[in-house]
């Protein structure tokens, strides 16, 4: 009798375990990473339908990617300042740049209070953000979806983006923009954009984070519940970077019922550059 209860009391243990350690999706609990616990309504076609207004949600703009808001230039807007958000790989947050890249950096960062605009952040002079930076800088956006695209409206800059999931031939090589060119599929409820045909003109922040005309990112949007965008955007540049390294933030949908597209008054010649001498 006693070895048959101690066979029910182990027996019962084991299965006590195996119901702990099971994923749940029971409020409260955190369920397993990877396991799905959420599926975002389909579009006509059958994408999952990211439609709506998006705002980047944990990040502000950082004036340096990879050491958040600088001290001056906080103290001149009045907050306080702030560790970056952006880097989420390498841990240690910093790019891994080349030698070479690496000497350019500490150029631009050196001329970042400089009154000539041609040596500052190209946004001062209105040109465009680029991608990733076109994300997480001072941005409302709306997504529209088609039969065979994705479309991506930016209130900053005026900026769009039109993505063809149809796996169409990319750009010529000596085709260079200042968004690149961008091809996009789904993996399951993930939206994945790979782009391509940078120039070398875009900065990442206002100190002149780097890349060449050979940067390729890789962006993945994930519908993590009805009002939730998980972005990840990983960053490969031979001429640049050691190793490929990643951004990571959230975008929360905005709900404004009357929400419409500011007009983004920045055009050639205006004197931000004068306004922003002091950062």
């Amino acid at each position: 009798m006693r070895v048959v209860l101690l066979r029910f009391v182990l027996l019962a243990t084991i299965v006590g375990t195996l119901v702990w350690f099971m994923p749940t999706t029971v409020t409260g609990q955190t369920p397993v990473p990877g396991t799905p616990v959420w599926s975002p309504s389909r579009t006509p076609d059958g994408q999952p339908d990211f439609r709506g207004v998006w705002r980047v949600g944990d990040v502000g703009e950082p004036d340096d990617i990879e050491l958040g808001v600088d001290p001056q230039h906080a103290q001149i807007q009045g907050r306080a300042p702030r560790p970056a958000l952006v880097i989420v790989d390498p841990v240690d947050k910093k790019i891994p740049y080349t030698p070479q890249a690496m000497a350019i950096k500490q150029e631009r960062y050196a001329d970042r209070r400089s009154t000539n605009p041609l040596v500052r952040d190209p946004l001062l002079r209105c040109f465009l953000a680029g991608v990733p930076r076109i994300n997480y800088t001072n941005n409302t956006f709306q997504v529209h979806q088609s039969a065979g695209y994705v479309l991506l409206i930016h209130e900053f800059q005026h900026a769009y983006r039109i993505v063809p999931l149809d796996n169409r031939p990319r750009l010529g090589e000596n085709v260079k923009l200042w968004m690149g060119d961008s091809r996009g599929r789904w993996e399951g409820n993930t939206l994945v954009i790979d782009v391509t045909n940078y120039n070398d003109k875009t900065w990442f922040d206002q100190v002149g984070a780097f890349h060449s005309d050979t940067l390729h990112v890789v962006e993945r949007w994930m519908m993590v519940d009805a009002d939730t965008i998980n972005y990840e955007a990983t960053l490969e540049d031979p001429k640049a970077y050691t190793r490929p390294w990643k951004m990571g933030f959230k975008f929360l949908r905005n709900k404004q019922p009357d929400w419409e597209p500011q007009e983004d008054a920045c055009y050639e010649g205006h004197h931000m550059a004068e306004q922003f001498r002091a950062r």
